[in-house]
């Protein structure tokens, strides 16, 4: 009888045993992405070091700031602890309370895997230029992979390697930023130095005629699959260098000849991504590009605590792209002025989806759209966390603003790519 009841203490011991490793191995990790989260900026960069270690990751939309789950693996949480982001460990029935939870009827939730990492370029000039780009210090801060790429890259056929793209501060028009106020400066004379030679390099005549090239091999990628991101002037001078394709809108000052007299007649929009109908800014001496900008908001609210823009509210289980993009902690994101500050709302394409604007004015601050088979948002401004950058000053320290609402637009771009894989199954 007693050796009876040892064995049997035995066996009970051994299923206990592997019951319980199963249980430590069901454990998951919840990244919050809520008021709770310590740093929302490094959570980015945690989770995309996660899916380069091959590891799934459940993006948990509107889920607590869009949160996310993902395996209890010792790799994992060393990364987090590394880069101070907050988390908690959840066990098999409380991951499924979640799940039913997010993806319950009535919820304006959902859960979309994300399957593996993007890769990154980040299209940019060699050399120091007296501005940063806020994408690049986000990537930097995140500590977010990227390669570097300019004009011969793309012109070379590299960009196919790249899964995301972003367009650095740039203008494809040809007209160097309309930065001529600078023109003795000796950053300003070495970019026109170098992009003239790279013009010539490559055959064309001129600047205008090098970008308009560029251009359109962006173009071209997004349509075969690309997903696109830009910010400020990048946004508004690729469509205009677009729409300008057979025309010629670069004043003398700049190119050595002078605009075509019927150039306004010539613009293509059909050609654009996001906008139509604009006018191009033909003046040399004057700093904007186009109508398209509205430009800082009025005097009345320049104080920059009165200017935000307002997210948009999406369909997380019918709309999850637009939804993806606009995750966040905050419904209210504070306003921040540029070379291209806000476009027009009646000049953006009917097809394109705002995603944010601000609540008392026609100012659109933040697009979403579709070419092809690939993708493009367009994200107005300069610096989300420096309301009035200008030329020369130092770059924003991102580690005073860890929960930037602005720069986690930003963020939440690298990470929607690495949901297209499962998107195209379903």
């Amino acid at each position: 009888m007693r050796l009876r009841t040892t064995v049997l203490s035995l066996l009970a011991l051994l299923l206990v045993v592997p019951a319980t490793g199963l249980s430590a191995q069901a454990q998951d990790l919840l990244i919050p992405m809520d008021e709770k989260q310590s740093d929302h900026l490094k959570a980015y960069g945690a989770v995309y070091a996660t899916l380069q270690k091959g590891q799934t990751v459940d993006w948990l939309l509107n889920y607590r700031g869009g949160s996310f789950l993902t395996e209890a693996s010792d790799p994992v949480k060393r990364e987090l602890r590394a880069r101070g982001v907050s988390f908690q460990t959840v066990g098999g029935g409380q991951k499924a309370e979640i799940i039913s939870k997010v993806e319950s009827e009535g919820s304006n939730m959902s859960v979309v895997p994300l399957e593996k990492a993007p890769k990154i370029a980040v299209y940019a000039p060699d050399g120091a230029v007296p501005w940063d780009d806020a994408v690049r210090l986000a990537l930097k801060y995140a500590e977010v992979p990227h390669d570097v790429i300019y004009d011969e890259e793309v012109l070379d056929g590299k960009l196919s390697s790249y899964d995301w793209l972003h367009l650095h501060h740039e203008d494809f028009t040809g007209q160097f930023g309309k930065f001529i106020r600078y023109r003795n400066e000796p950053w300003y004379i070495q970019k026109q130095k170098k992009a003239r030679a790279a013009a010539k390099k490559f055959g064309f005549e001129k600047v205008s005629e090098l970008k308009l090239a560029v251009a359109e091999r962006i173009q071209k990628y997004v349509k075969q699959g690309g997903f696109l991101f830009s910010m400020c002037s990048g946004t508004e001078t690729l469509d205009i260098a677009l729409a300008a394709h057979k025309t010629d809108i670069v004043p003398k000052a700049y190119d050595g000849d002078p605009v075509d007299p019927n150039a306004l007649q010539k613009l293509d929009y059909s050609n654009t991504f996001a906008f139509r109908d604009f006018t191009p800014n033909l003046k040399a001496r004057e700093y904007s590009h186009s109508n398209l900008d509205v430009g800082p908001p009025p005097k009345r609210i320049r104080d920059p605590s009165l200017d935000y823009f307002t997210l948009f509210e999406f369909s997380a289980k019918w709309d999850p792209v637009p939804t993806m993009l606009t995750q966040n902690h905050v419904a209210t994101v504070k306003g921040f002025v540029g070379q291209t500050t806000a476009y027009r709302e009646d000049m953006i394409k009917e097809d394109v989806v705002v995603l944010g604007e601000a609540p008392d004015r026609p100012q659109v601050r933040y697009i979403h759209g579709t070419l092809g088979r690939g993708t493009f948002t367009f994200y107005a401004g300069h610096d989300p966390e420096d309301y009035q950058h200008f030329v020369g000053d130092p770059p924003t320290d991102l580690s005073l603003h860890p929960n930037s609402p602005g720069y986690r637009l930003i963020l939440n771009n690298i990470l929607f790519p690495a949901a297209k894989k499962k998107k195209q199954k379903t």
